[in-house]
């Protein structure tokens, strides 16, 4: 998923504070959920795991009751994305046979996320340069931007994409990292609508005009979003038309990954690194928690995406170099929920091999949960922003 170029490795403190995040969404019932699960339409169950017992795809001491429904693993080095239920069993898979045209791939899927009205799956396929917009229904490709193998800056490319996000009213948005910017596309075209950034090889912070290697753009619930820069550990708040809030940095943080919101004011991120940490802040870069285990089983080995559970405030995340997908409990530090084997990579059930993204199934899934607040694709750039750092190109 992340830029594997800059070789960072530091020893950091990993001291915790006595705040743990908190969920911003009301508790919901397992019924309700049933019932919007249906109103959906999805491909697949999705229950609450609260009346379920844990299956033999889970890790022992595993508790379903954490979780308000399915999961969905982009499960990278396997070439496919999961959903699992809350027991551990597989109950969707793409691509299954017959799901991609002759020609077709899916290669590397690196995050995935469930559309805004749960229609569809946007999917980055980071190291072959595509993301991938999926229907559920039949499954398949609907629409593919990017050249597939070859990066590039120009129309239909993209170089290192990440975390690919559908707006509600159909544009996408995508952090291009090596292009040190964010693209606004508008399918069905191949053409970019809108580039925030100066579009160039050189990383540095100085947003707008240039981002220092951007990994991720996610959405706020006051409209606006979250970048997340490895270069120099920066998380910077900015509008869709290219205007910067505020930046800070995440403490004691040396890979910054997929910063989002936990509630207005209050922001996590991973640290991309072994041992990984997990750190809940604020837009001053004030610690207010931290998960971060030095050794033994709840060490994190390049974890890549975490984000709260919003019926409970538990933290879900995928600890890719540990080939598992897990559930922390942040007033207990432990791990109460975990699919995969712990640094064993494989593709049988209860098996994953570099799990890269993660997002709960609708209507708990991230782009839903934000659909009401995400904005569409701005008309014009902000006024007075630096010359050079947007360009509106599509129409």
């Amino acid at each position: 998923m992340l830029l594997g170029l800059l070789g960072l490795v530091v020893a950091l403190p990993l001291a915790l504070s006595s705040a743990p995040p908190v969920a911003h969404l009301a508790r919901g019932g397992s019924r309700r959920h049933h019932l919007a699960a249906a109103r959906i339409g999805l491909p697949f169950p999705s229950p609450s795991g609260s009346h379920l017992r844990p299956g033999p795809n889970l890790a022992p001491g595993s508790d379903p009751a954490v979780l308000p429904g399915d999961v969905m693993i982009a499960d990278e080095e396997n070439n496919r994305l999961l959903v699992v239920n809350p027991a551990g069993t597989i109950v969707w898979q793409f691509p299954r046979p017959g799901a991609l045209r002759p020609g077709q791939s899916f290669l590397s899927p690196d995050d995935a996320f469930f559309t805004p009205h749960a229609d569809g799956i946007i999917a980055t396929e980071e190291n072959d340069q595509v993301i991938s917009l999926l229907r559920l229904r039949p499954a398949g490709i609907a629409w593919r931007y990017g050249t597939p193998g070859r990066p590039g800056g120009g129309a239909n490319q993209l170089d290192n994409p990440d975390d690919a996000m559908v707006l509600p009213g159909g544009g996408v948005l995508v952090a291009d990292i090596k292009e040190c910017s964010l693209l606004l596309l508008r399918p069905p075209s191949h053409l970019p609508l809108m580039r925030i950034g100066h579009e160039d090889t050189s990383c540095y912070h100085a947003p707008p005009l240039r981002f220092g290697s951007p990994n991720g753009a996610f959405p706020l619930t006051n409209g606006h979003y979250l970048v997340t820069e490895i270069n120099g550990d920066w998380v910077d708040e900015i509008t869709l038309s290219g205007r910067v809030l505020w930046s800070t940095h995440p403490p004691g943080v040396a890979y910054p990954s997929d910063t989002n919101e936990v509630a207005p004011g209050r922001y996590l991120t991973v640290d991309y690194s072994t041992p990984g940490q997990i750190v809940e802040f604020n837009k001053r870069g004030k610690l207010l928690w931290r998960y971060g285990p030095a050794s033994g089983p709840g060490m994190l080995s390049h974890p890549s995406l975490c984000e709260t559970i919003p019926t409970n405030g538990y933290i879900l995340c995928n600890d890719d170099g540990n080939d598992r997908v897990i559930v922390i409990d942040p007033h207990t530090d432990k791990i109460v929920w975990q699919y995969g084997h712990t640094g064993v990579a494989g593709s049988a059930p209860g098996y994953l091999a570099g799990p890269d993204g993660v997002d709960l199934a609708p209507p708990y899934s991230l782009l839903m949960r934000h659909a009401s607040t995400m904005g569409a694709l701005p008309g014009a750039c902000a006024a007075g922003l630096p010359a050079g750092s947007c360009t509106r190109s599509g129409s």
